[in-house]
């Protein structure tokens, strides 16, 4: 098992916190899921999770996200406590979760599902029928499509309005869960160029769980989970190639 690494401080390392996991312990029935994971989110930087599949990353983000309770540990989300807050409140809170699949309403059109993201706002800052002209500087192919039906999209294009539809609730912190899975190489980079767009413009930061190491290479730290466990971390920047082996699928 490869030994978490010493991370050495960063520019983003001396930021504030905004998401703050410690000890967290998660169990499906009597099987131990996550052990012991510790992870921050500093304000304004991309974190990327990696590990082969099942080793708990989806676990780890359902957790934070409120549809999964740990056993033990804590979570902080702006130094406030989330252990009793629901997956809304969370929401509600400025934590934007795009799930793996993208969840797109199919029969509801774009510009539809787009203002659902509006529900994840505060209650008082959700009347709002026009979409901010900043979401289609993101992603310029949703302007043309406002009036399709979300199944009718493509599968780039769905994770585009996924992200979108999650930005329209103006989260702090932009969970996204594998991204780029099943999405053409052209398309890949045009999300990775629109989520380094988001952290730029807005300062949001964002947690993501990928295993697309160009996209990886996009995040300021990396954490490695083995066996529902961080095992190694630090910044993406000196990720070795022996790490890339043992814990991307490439």
């Amino acid at each position: 098992m490869t030994q978490a690494t010493t991370e050495t401080p960063t520019p983003e390392s001396t930021n504030r916190s905004i998401l703050k996991i410690s000890d967290l312990n998660v169990y499906y029935g009597e099987s131990h899921i996550l052990r012991n994971v510790d992870l921050n989110v500093q304000a304004g930087e991309m974190v990327c999770l990696i590990g082969r599949n099942g080793v708990g990353k989806t676990t780890l983000l359902k957790t934070l996200i409120g549809l999964l309770k740990p056993r033990t540990g804590s979570m902080e989300f702006m130094g406030e406590p989330l252990g009793k807050k629901t997956p809304d409140q969370r929401a509600r809170l400025g934590i934007g979760y795009v799930p793996q699949g993208r969840d797109v309403i199919p029969r509801v059109t774009v510009r539809e599902n787009l203002l659902l993201g509006l529900e994840a706002r505060p209650k008082g800052s959700r009347k709002l029928n026009a979409i901010p002209e900043e979401i289609f500087e993101l992603f310029p192919v949703l302007k043309t499509m406002l009036n399709r039906m979300g199944g009718d999209l493509s599968g780039g294009q769905q994770q585009q309005l996924a992200i979108a539809r999650a930005l329209m609730g103006k989260p702090q912190l932009l969970v996204l869960d594998e991204p780029t899975e099943g999405i053409q190489p052209s398309i890949i980079l045009e999300i990775e160029a629109a989520v380094k767009g988001i952290i730029a413009n807005t300062g949001i930061s964002v947690l993501l769980v990928e295993q697309h190491l160009h996209f990886v290479r996009q995040a300021d730290r990396y954490y490695a989970m083995q066996k529902g466990g961080i095992v190694a971390s630090g910044r993406t920047q000196d990720l070795s190639q022996e790490v890339i082996q043992q814990f991307l699928a490439v």
